[in-house]
């Protein structure tokens, strides 16, 4: 059994070097007087390294029997420490004191670390200096590791809510507090962006029957049937439809039952475009050489061939992976759009691209937050009024916040604000256009 033992009083001496000779000798006397001091089992004193004023410095330690020996000798004798060094030394010395307590699980350690294990610094107490790792190695609770994943969750004084919050009720405050050197209370930004943007793909994009169809039951083969030949049926109605307006001919082929699309050219002749993927060099010999070079017949053919064969899933599914990538994009283009229009303000490039990371993840969020009550409204039945009339005012708010951005960050009156406001509008929905063509473009061929 490991026997506990009393508080330790620790008195630090500051000295100035002139009289350091002087003050040992004091100080010596002070040890001995202490030794005979009521509830006092053990004083020690010696020297640590001058402090950066260059005064010496004397540390002695006191180690009392018990509480109530503290108690008393702070009542008594150590109340009047300072009184008898500056009776003594004037204002060439100076004391301070603290109360200390021996860690007996600590101590009981037989081989405690003298560098942290996470960072190789050496130790000075129970926690890391530099990285705030606890020196001693013990086992991990499952509840700490639970606590760890979701503790920002779970604290409401976490970073997590200390951002989300003002994210979403004050805009421009995440960047003005940013700006302003007060970042420590607030995610990182792009660790931010990242965060809920993929929190909106997750919610907007997946599919639980697609993505893990392994839990789901299957459609019973008669069923599949059925809507096989329904759509055939209805397929089949209006094909006929239209080849009864004229708009569609039967193409009498060795494979029967095919369609022929017929669209008039400007002189009013009839134009036939066939059913299948027929692609030849003529179509894109109007383009620009870079681009003929890459739109081939062939490719073109292709990229037909195969949309045709699962209806689009595979376009589809490569164009909504290029979208993150293409906003990515979206975020430094318009950052300079922002310095155009700012160009007094002296801020530098990347204060205003963190000004649209800010906005990217607020519309991010808001999107999610959306996508999850319209899905909320269903499975609770709510009537679809309230339900519209909530989105719509949300999706309001998203060109109200960004004003209320601008204005918040970078200063100025209304009107300016808001001429500056429509250009960037402008701005933004040429470069969104162009971003979301590319990717389309990527898209198509990459299938």
């Amino acid at each position: 059994m490991t026997q506990q033992s009393g508080p330790i009083y620790e008195v630090t001496f500051f000295i100035d070097s002139a009289i350091a000779d002087e003050s040992d000798s004091w100080l010596d006397n002070y040890v001995r007087d202490s030794l005979r001091g009521p509830g006092t089992t053990d004083c020690t004193a010696f020297s640590i390294p001058d402090d950066a004023e260059g005064r010496s410095r004397r540390v002695c330690l006191l180690r009392l029997a018990n509480d109530a020996a503290l108690d008393e000798f702070l009542q008594g004798a150590g109340s009047d420490i300072e009184q008898h060094l500056e009776s003594q030394f004037g204002d060439q010395a100076s004391v301070t004191g603290r109360v200390l307590r021996e860690d007996p699980t600590f101590n009981a350690i037989a081989e405690s670390p003298t560098d942290c294990l996470n960072c190789g610094i050496r130790l000075k107490g129970q926690y890391c200096g530099t990285c705030g790792q606890r020196s001693r190695s013990r086992l991990i609770s499952l509840w700490e590791l639970v606590s760890d994943a979701f503790g920002d969750l779970l604290e409401l004084d976490s970073r997590l809510w200390q951002t989300l919050i003002p994210l979403m009720n004050r805009p421009g405050q995440l960047t003005h507090d940013y700006l302003q050197g007060r970042r420590a209370r607030y995610m990182p930004p792009f660790r931010m962006y990242l965060v809920l943007s993929l929190l909106f793909f997750v919610v907007a994009f997946f599919d639980p029957r697609q993505e893990l169809g392994l839990f789901f039951e299957p459609e019973t083969e008669q069923s599949s049937e059925a809507a096989v030949t329904d759509a055939d049926e209805v397929r089949q109605q209006i094909l006929e439809e239209l080849a009864a307006e004229g708009l569609v001919s039967e193409d009498d082929d060795e494979e029967g039952g095919g369609f022929r699309l017929n669209f008039d050219d400007e002189d009013g002749n009839d134009i036939e475009l066939d059913e299948d993927c027929n692609v030849t060099s003529s179509d894109v010999e109007d383009l620009p050489g870079w681009l003929a070079r890459r739109l081939t017949p062939e490719r073109l053919k292709r990229i037909c061939e195969r949309t045709q064969i699962d209806g689009g899933q595979a376009f589809i599914d490569k164009l909504v992976d290029n979208i993150p990538a293409a906003l990515i994009v979206l975020l430094p283009l318009m950052a300079f759009v922002l310095k155009a229009l700012y160009p007094l303000s002296k801020r530098y490039y990347v204060e205003h691209l963190l000004f649209f990371v800010h906005f990217h993840a607020f519309f991010f969020l808001i999107l999610s937050l959306q996508i999850l009550f319209a899905r909320l409204g269903g499975l609770l039945s709510v009537p679809e009024t309230p339900v519209t009339l909530i989105l719509v005012v949300a999706s309001f708010y998203i060109p109200v916040y960004l004003f209320i951005s601008m204005r918040r960050v970078y200063g100025q009156g209304r009107i300016i604000t808001f001429i500056k406001y429509i250009v960037l509008l402008i701005a933004y929905s040429l470069g969104f256009l162009a971003t979301m063509l590319a990717a389309l473009t990527i898209a198509a061929f990459s299938i």
